[in-house]
């Protein structure tokens, strides 16, 4: 139940914080195997010297810095520049470089997206994506049922995303794994001939670079 204080209002009974936010509750369960591995490793290579507490910080955010707009900027490059189209086709990785992206070791190829031929990715066994391009894959690429109907079904899986794709297209499905990734270059809109790079990269979606979408018409 509500109870009031001179200068403010506790609002938890009607799922809001004070702040109006939706009240999300603590996140104190005990922690999983994996991460007390994680906390003891990170404390013994502090310990050891091997990695400093500012270094890691310095990785979370740059991990945290990485989004689709940075993978949208590529596609709206090679949308802008048939050469630089050409490079990403034959080594995304590097092209990707090119642009001051660090993607680290990872093997990133980057498929097309033509009048016919449709491509969609997937991870089979867990969560393969290219992260150090795009930030977190979303929720919904995790899942048991995404993993196996993308590739027993990707028509149907489409058509759930809105794209609803004619018989007359081929749908390719692309595995991800530990070593190798991949980024869908998604059909440039029609009638965008006119619309500079950032006008073109703000049409790019996240999941149009996972296939489960198209990119944005102007």
């Amino acid at each position: 139940m509500p109870h009031d204080h001179p200068d403010h209002t506790h609002d938890h009974d009607h799922g809001l914080s004070p702040s109006g936010h939706p009240y999300r509750a603590d996140n104190d369960e005990p922690l999983t195997y994996w991460q007390r591995m994680e906390i003891a490793v990170r404390e013994l290579l502090i310990e050891k010297a091997k990695i400093s507490p500012a270094e890691i910080a310095a990785q979370i955010e740059a991990m945290d810095a990485r989004s689709p707009a940075n993978g949208a900027a590529v596609v709206a490059r090679a949308w802008s520049d048939p050469a630089f189209k050409a490079r990403l086709l034959a080594d995304a990785g590097a092209a990707s470089r090119e642009m001051g992206f660090d993607i680290g070791p990872l093997n990133l190829i980057a498929v097309e997206n033509t009048e016919t031929v449709h491509n969609l990715i997937v991870c089979t066994l867990c969560s393969c994506y290219p992260r150090n391009l795009l930030g977190l894959p979303p929720d919904w690429y995790k899942t048991r049922e995404y993993r196996s109907r993308a590739v027993r079904e990707p028509r149907a899986v489409l058509r759930e995303f809105g794209v609803d794709l004619p018989d007359s297209t081929r749908i390719r499905v692309h595995d991800s794994t530990a070593d190798m990734r991949y980024i869908v270059l998604p059909a440039r809109p029609e009638g965008t001939e006119q619309m500079t790079e950032v006008e073109l990269a703000n049409l790019v979606t996240r999941d149009a670079m996972i296939g489960t979408g198209l990119a944005r018409t102007p």
